[in-house]
């Protein structure tokens, strides 16, 4: 025999979940094989070398919480810029 129960709604929450806050970052990573980014402050290729482990800044650039653009630096040029997006992590 079924029973019959009342459905109860759960209560809406009177708040909507905060939205997440982009902000642009920096990060440090090795040069790959065929990279073909150049740098955003002295607008050379970032080159790999085979027998040197080269790295590079990659930066995810956001504007008004919204993804942008990706930039890359030179270590030395990221440092020369005055670190715009941070310390690089990683």
């Amino acid at each position: 025999m079924a029973t019959d129960s009342p459905t109860s709604a759960s209560p809406a929450s009177p708040e909507a979940p905060a939205k997440k806050q982009w902000t642009s970052r920096a990060v440090c990573r090795t040069v790959n094989a065929g990279n073909s980014a150049y740098c955003a402050v002295c607008d050379e290729l970032i080159k790999f070398r085979a027998r040197i482990r080269a790295e590079q800044i990659i930066c995810n650039v956001y504007i008004k919480n919204k993804w942008d653009r990706v930039e890359h630096y030179h270590p030395e040029c990221y440092e020369q810029a005055g670190s715009p997006y941070g310390e690089p992590k990683g």
